[in-house]
Parts: structure tokens; sequence; C-alpha cells
């Protein structure tokens, strides 16, 4: 809850009950009770926005005052007075209860200052491929197109307003329907979500080049959905580029106003979505030629020469996370890739491992055997799937996760989370986390290992190594297998 909701509903609150148990006294404070409780709703919306989470608020806001204004002292006997004010007492915290739990079950978050040095600088390119077609299209000459959001280090100078969560709101929350099984209304305060990015900043000169890394969402995501991790990692000195992968992203928004929401692909099994692995990992390939483009020659002339492409890491989570595996595998441009939670589809991992420096988070929960098993009957009965095969897949899920670690693999997994907690999505409602997770923590631990992670095998030197780090969270079963670097 924002600071100006919460002095709105405690105004309400306080003079309700002041009104209920005392008539006498806040009519006689009428021409002062009234129009404070107006000024705070009016700044309240003004600051930070309305929203209709806030809609029982306001009407009992202009309900109270009314009733304050215009409201008669109670004459009756004392006895009748208790028992109405007692009545009273109980329906308004009834209607109190509602008042206050949708803005903290649906809050407007804000995301942890980055405590890098940088400032966060952010624009966005419409790149289309012309030698991929559009799949997906009715026209056969459309080609693939792509939004590719890039977040650099700014210069110190940079001010202003900040970039919201996220530019086209109504779109991604119409995509995320399914994934959240929140209704795309509810979710429509994620608008009013401020980020630390500003818009178009001048790139900072501390640097002739930084590192770069690439970010993808998870099937069913979209490019912004990991903002706690990007905006720390720009901070330390990282040219962040993520990729809306269109059709799978929750929405894509093209220049023209033209959407892309989520297509239901009913993609199931190893076969199908091994199968859909090329169309990312060639996203992702077109993504870093058009950089090497952007690098030459950046119309804007903000990224000319300002791209250290010789120092490149990948991170994704869920299917962005297989890709990043992929493509460390496939591509030698990528020297190091943070798999957040994401079985590996696309092509089998090698059995002596994938030869460069690679790290895996797991969800307490997607990993557990117990819980897979828990979740089986009701999962038959759902999909019509055999038993046999959510057998083989979780099999074959091990086998590959144990193949990809091999030969210095990094693993790691914090307890109480699950398969979205690697992403923002836990902080848009407390219903949305796992009984114990804690997101800000564990939004802090992704933080520091993805940061000496990087800073190990992409900047080449690092203040903190991945043993201190094993040391400082013992919790979080953070290891490397035999033979690593």
């Amino acid at each position: 809850m924002r600071l100006w909701e919460f002095v709105l509903i405690l105004l309400i609150v306080g003079l309700s009950f002041m009104f209920i148990w005392r008539p006498r006294l806040i009519r006689s404070l009428r021409m002062y009770a009234a129009p404070l409780l107006g000024a705070a709703g009016i700044v309240q919306v003004t600051v930070e926005g309305c929203r209709w989470q806030m809609i029982p608020a306001y009407v009992g806001a202009v309900v109270l005052a009314a009733c304050i204004l215009w409201g008669k002292p109670e004459g009756t006997k004392r006895s009748r007075r208790i028992g109405a004010a007692s009545l009273g007492s109980v329906l308004f915290l009834i209607y109190a209860a509602l008042m206050t739990a949708l803005p903290v079950l649906l809050p407007v978050f804000t995301f942890e200052k980055p405590t890098g040095s940088y400032p966060v600088g952010t624009t966005v390119y419409h790149w289309v491929d012309s030698q991929r077609a559009d799949e997906y299209s009715s026209d056969p000459k459309a080609r693939r197109e792509l939004m590719v959001q890039i977040w650099y280090p700014a210069s110190p100078a940079t001010a202003g307003p900040t970039e919201p969560y996220s530019r086209h709101v109504g779109a991604v929350t119409k995509g995320l329907e399914n994934a959240l099984s929140f209704p795309a209304w509810t979710l429509s305060h994620l608008g009013l979500v401020k980020t630390h990015a500003y818009d178009d900043a001048v790139l900072s000169n501390a640097e002739k080049r930084y590192p770069v890394l690439i970010f993808s969402h998870g099937m069913t995501g979209f490019r912004n959905q990991n903002t706690f991790q990007v905006e720390e990692l720009v901070s330390h000195g990282y040219i962040v580029v993520g990729i809306d992968h269109a059709y799978d992203a929750a929405a894509t928004v093209y220049p023209d106003g033209r959407e892309v929401l989520l297509k239901p692909n009913n993609l199931t099994g190893f076969d199908q979505l091994d199968g859909h692995m090329p169309l990312w990992t060639g996203d992702v390939s077109f993504v870093l030629d058009q950089l090497e483009l952007l690098n030459k020659k950046d119309t804007s002339g903000r990224f000319t020469g300002r791209l250290d492409l010789g120092r490149i890491g990948m991170f994704g989570h869920s299917f962005g996370g297989a890709t990043a595996a992929q493509m460390l595998m496939k591509d030698s441009r990528i020297q190091a890739a943070l798999n957040m939670d994401g079985t590996l589809y696309g092509e089998p991992m090698p059995e002596t491992g994938l030869g460069k420096p690679y790290l895996q988070m797991s969800g307490a929960k997607s990993i557990d055997r117990a819980v897979f098993e828990s979740s089986l009957d009701q999962a038959v009965a759902k999909s019509g799937r055999s038993r046999e095969s959510y057998e083989n897949s979780w099999n074959e899920t091990v086998k590959r996760r144990t193949n990809a670690l091999k030969g210095g693999g990094y693993s790691m997994t914090i307890p109480h989370t699950s398969h979205m907690s690697y992403t923002d999505f836990h902080l848009f409602s407390p219903l949305l986390q796992e009984k114990g997770e804690k997101p800000r923590e564990v939004h802090h631990i992704v933080n520091e290992v993805s940061l000496a992670f990087f800073d190990r095998y992409v900047k080449g030197g690092s203040a903190i190594s991945m043993s201190d780090l094993s040391k400082k969270y013992p919790e979080i079963h953070l290891t490397q297998t035999a033979s690593g670097k």
C-alpha cells in the first residue's frame, strides 16, 4: 500500500469510529474533518494516481464526508445508542477490511533501488528479420518482427521521470490472464508501477565499452518480467538486451500500434517443445547480429563502438532459460549462461557438460520429487496423458539438467520458491507467493549470485566469488560440479 493510500484509509477509519461513537464531537469539528478527508483524497489521486482497488476507499470517503457535514447527532437513549454504535462498528469493520484488503493484495509495488554506481537508461528497438518468415501470420510475405528493449549504464547527470513498468500494460495484462489466472482488469494498476530506468538517457562515459547480457523471458512472459534483476545488473556496468519473443510473449506491441498477444500453442512434451526451440534461438541469433550492426553504426549515436561484443552472456527464465543454455552450447558469441528454472528443452545436453560457464537456478518446488508425485494424479486426470509419460518427462528433465551441470556447472535452489519466484511476478500480489517465501529476499539472492557469476565469467573478475556466496547463503546449496573452472 502506498503512503497516501495508507493515509487516506487511516483517516477514514479514525473519523468513522469518531462519527460512530462521538457523533456530537465530530459534528462540532465538521468544518475541519470533512475538508481534511477531501484533501487527503485529492492528494492521493493527484500524487499517486487513481486505481480501481481504491474505489471502496473513495466511496467511503465521500459517504463519510457527507455524514459528517449533514448527519444529525444521535438523540435516543444511551442504551440504544451503544447498541447502534456497536452494530455500526461491526458493519464498518467488515467494510474497512475490504477497503484495506484490495490495495494490499494487489499493490502498486516498488522495485528495490539498484546497488550499483550507474543510473539506468533504456530505449526500445523494432527489428525485422528479413531472412525469416513470420510463421504465425496469414500473410506469406510477413517477416519475423521483434521488439527489443536495451537497458544501459546512464550518465551520472541523468534525471527526470522514470519509465513505467510496462509501456503497454493493457496488452500485457491480457496476455498474462492465462499465465497468472488473474483477469486482465485486476492487474491494470501495473501501469502505475515505476522503474528506475530513464528513457533515452545519455550513455555513461565512465567506460569506453560495456559487456552485454541478453535476457530471454519465459513462455507467456514479457521482456520486462525480470526488472528487479535487469536494473541491478545494469547499475553495475552491463548493457542488458531484453527480447519479446512474439506470439510466445504475453504481448508484443509494435510501433504502429499492432498488438500480438500470446498465441496458445498447446505445446506439450519434449518432442514438441524441443521442436519449438529453434524459433527462440533464431530470435537470439538475429538480435546478436543486430547488435553487431548497432555497434558499427547506431543512428542515434548512443551505442556506436560502445558494445563490448567480445564479452557477452545470457540469462533467461523458464523457456528463456533453456534458450540461454542452447545458445551457450551453439553460439560462440555467448560466453556464459544463467538458466532460471528452465527445463532444458531443445537439443539434449552433452553428457560431458556444456564446456562453458553455466549456472542453473531452480525453484524448490520444481525439483522436489514429492511435489511432482503429489500432483501427478491431478495432472493425469486433467490432461489425459498417461502416468508413464509424466514419469518419462520427469526422468528426462533430471537427465538433461544433470548433463548440463557436468564439467563445472553451478547449481542452486532457494528454499520456499517455485517457478515464478525467479521473476517479478510474486511482487504483483501476496496471493501468488509460496508459503514461507519472501520475494524481496529471493530477488536479493538472485541478484547477488547473478552479478558474481557474470562478473567472473563475462567481465573476467569478481570482488565476490561464487564460493563466498556459497558460504554466505548455505541454504541455497550453491555448488559447482567437479573439474570446473
